[in-house]
């Protein structure tokens, strides 16, 4: 390895590494407003100047100069002092003194840097330059007086997000960043950039004076509106939850998050059940606990176990299905379903493997895949985050991408092979096959719109036919994978938490199948499908399922519980408790587990961590916290089923990306996003 010496500490290093990056190794702070890792080098702020030697007897940017052998770098010597101090000077040249009421402070760089390396007070007595704000849509808030013209939001939104819509325009004292005839940004991830600028000028319009940072409590947990499992810092304060950031997961969502897991914090206040309800005389009445229990287990005990069903909505937690599972079976009930879409996958039989069902290259080894299949997805907007990784590696040119559904825009280029099932069935006539045949390291993605529906499984076993032609699995290689979009469908899988034999699946039950249903956060139907069915819904959110309930027992959201979670690539967490549930709300397994001495059944289960005991000790994969499977070989012909499959079209389940459950749909944010991106922009914003 080459060896460079970092204020006269000799440090080794590969080749390719910047100056900056060097020193870093060496434990040297370099400041810097441009630079951002994960993004392109800029070179625009010049805060990160250091001297080098050899070389010209001048500072030099750090984040654009190659490390070379026998380098001596030097980070705080007088020259690179008062550079740094001219910098910084000329930086607050013309940004405003609003450190008061900016959304940024306490949390901005700026700040904290002209502390470290900013001169005692500024020699600027000239007017300062004004900049008129610009619309970038109801998540970005803008002061552009404050922008020092780094890049960052530009490099994003171009590279990361795939919507070239930002840029920099005119030149010189009058440079500035603007959207494409300024109009809203039209990425899910535009939160993003919000988190990157570095100085105040992008803020989150969702929060604007909502909060100061030293006010907040900080705990770090789990998103639950997508299937990826992403790491999140939720801040509350007191009963509040006033905001969600991104953590930093590397195999999972990098720094990165979407907008809808990071905005929609706002809808837990919404729309809330914090009381039982009892519909009597046709209109649902308040009621006390013990009213709600005694009726529901009153209709338990006079309904025969074949015409009970349950079930299990999107944000479901794996104790709770495993108490639902483990008191339904007790009473003879095998109407069990956690696939609210009608997905054909999950553990029909004994012998279906685990890995039928799961993401299997994982989130982050997607972008060693050097062709990918994608079937029935609308990837960008099912899982932003994995789309984002493919347009990483199709940037570097080592990715070929083919398509068989409907045409989206995916924010990179791919063929696009058919339509439906057709397609799927034709594959080895298209020229598509050889790319496929050819590569190293070949992946298949299928998404729900392929597998759900009647021909679901047929579908699913004919994907399966080309992965094992085309040799999508391989030595050290699993290219199979499974597109989830609920957060709870993999543990729900894993639970058993499907129907068996002769029993009901989710439509079914839905269309009248049962005289008394059990939703557990379930909402994504049509209440008039009901009918007449008797439904018992132990929920969070006043929603579809509560509309339709004859009897509502109110439950917690994910951040007023602690929940385990299994994300699409089979990776078991924990999401923790944030606050508590609101009003008379309980955790969903507890109720469950009330219920069960009601009708004579007691769970054997008092708190929640006997629980989880007897969920290892039954389903031993979810001891396994926060391990990504290894891949694993198994056999592709016991995936789906043979069978006649119907033309159609793969149209992805996801008609609004921002409207897509309970918590989401009562979020003004989120309302305000999907308004903006059908083209409503609010007066105000015109």
């Amino acid at each position: 390895m080459a060896k460079a010496k970092v204020n006269g500490v000799e440090v080794e290093f590969d080749p390719g590494m910047t100056v900056l990056q060097v020193a870093e190794l060496a434990g040297e702070e370099i400041p810097r407003f441009c630079y951002h890792e994960r993004l392109s080098i800029a070179g625009n702020c010049r805060m990160c100047l250091v001297e080098v030697k050899p070389g010209p007897p001048k500072p030099q940017a750090s984040c654009a100069l190659p490390a070379a052998e026998g380098q001596e770098i030097f980070t705080n010597t007088p020259m690179v002092k008062k550079a740094r101090e001219g910098v910084m000077e000329f930086l607050l040249i013309n940004h405003p003194l609003d450190c008061p009421i900016c959304d940024q402070g306490g949390e901005c760089d700026l700040q904290d840097q002209s502390v470290g390396y900013g001169r005692g007070g500024s020699r600027y007595e000239e007017n300062k330059r004004a900049v008129e704000e610009k619309y970038l849509g109801p998540t970005i808030k803008t002061a552009m007086t404050r922008c020092i013209q780094c890049t960052r939001c530009v490099r994003f939104s171009t590279e990361v997000a795939g919507v070239t819509e930002m840029g920099l325009i005119s030149r010189g004292e009058s440079v500035e960043i603007t959207s494409y005839l300024e109009q809203a940004v039209t990425s899910e991830l535009s939160g993003n950039v919000n988190d990157l600028c570095p100085v105040g000028a992008l803020t989150h319009k969702p929060w604007t004076f909502n909060y100061r940072p030293w006010e907040l409590s900080k705990t770090e947990t789990i998103d639950v509106h997508d299937a990826l499992g992403a790491h999140i810092r939720i801040d509350s304060r007191g009963p509040a939850v006033m905001r969600c950031l991104p953590r930093t997961k590397e195999d999972i969502n990098e720094e990165w998050l979407t907008d809808k897991s990071r905005y929609a914090v706002d809808g837990l206040s919404r729309r809330r059940i914090d009381q039982p309800y009892v519909r009597k005389a046709g209109k649902l009445q308040p009621a006390t606990w013990d009213e709600a229990l005694a009726a529901v287990a009153g209709k338990v005990k006079g309904t025969h176990a074949s015409k009970m069903g349950v079930i299990a909505g999107d944000l479901t937690d794996a104790e709770t299905m495993k108490a639902a599972r483990d008191l339904f079976y007790s009473l003879g009930v095998t109407n069990l379903d956690c696939r609210q879409d009608g997905a054909a996958v999950g553990p029909v039989t004994q012998s279906t493997p685990r890995e039928s069902w799961l993401f299997n290259s994982g989130i982050a080894g997607i972008e060693d895949a050097d062709a990918i299949l994608l079937v029935g997805t609308d990837l960008r907007h099912e899982a932003s985050l994995i789309n984002a990784r493919i347009r990483k590696a199709w940037l570097k040119g080592g990715v070929q991408v083919g398509l068989i559904g409907e045409p989206v825009d995916l924010t990179y280029d791919y063929t696009h092979i058919g339509a439906g099932p057709k397609a799927v069935k034709d594959f080895k006539k298209h020229a598509f096959r050889d790319v496929l045949k050819t590569a190293k390291r070949p992946a298949v993605l299928v998404g729900s719109s392929a597998i759900n529906g009647e021909d679901g499984a047929a579908v699913l076993r004919d994907i399966a036919d080309i992965a094992d032609t085309y040799g999508v699995l391989k030595d050290g290689w699993n290219g199979f994978n499974i597109v989830h979009t609920a957060a709870s469908r993999v543990a729900g899988l894993d639970l058993g938490f499907v129907p068996v034999g002769e029993a009901l699946d989710a439509s079914q039950m839905i269309k009248g199948g049962v005289d008394l249903l059990f939703l557990l956060g379930a909402d994504e139907f049509n209440p008039k499908d009901l009918g007449k069915t008797f439904v018992v819904y132990i929920g969070s959110h006043g929603d579809a399922g509560a509309s339709a309930a004859d009897i509502i027992l109110p439950g917690a959201a994910y951040t007023e519980k602690s929940g385990i979670y299994t994300n699409l690539e089979g990776r078991v967490q924990i999401a923790e408790r944030c606050v508590f549930p609101k009003g008379q709300a309980k955790e969903d397994w507890a109720i469950l587990r009330a219920l069960s001495a009601l009708v004579d059944k007691t769970l054997p289960y008092d708190s929640l961590s006997q629980l989880r005991e007897k969920l290892i000790t039954d389903h031993p994969v979810f001891g396994r916290i926060d391990v990504r499977p290894a891949p694993k070989a198994f056999d592709l012909r016991s995936v789906g089923q043979k069978g006649e499959v119907r033309d159609r079209v793969f149209t992805s389940p996801i008609v609004d990306f921002y409207m897509t459950n309970p918590i989401a749909r009562a979020s003004v944010a989120m309302a305000e996003c999907s308004a903006s991106r059908r083209g409503n922009v609010p007066a105000a914003a015109e």
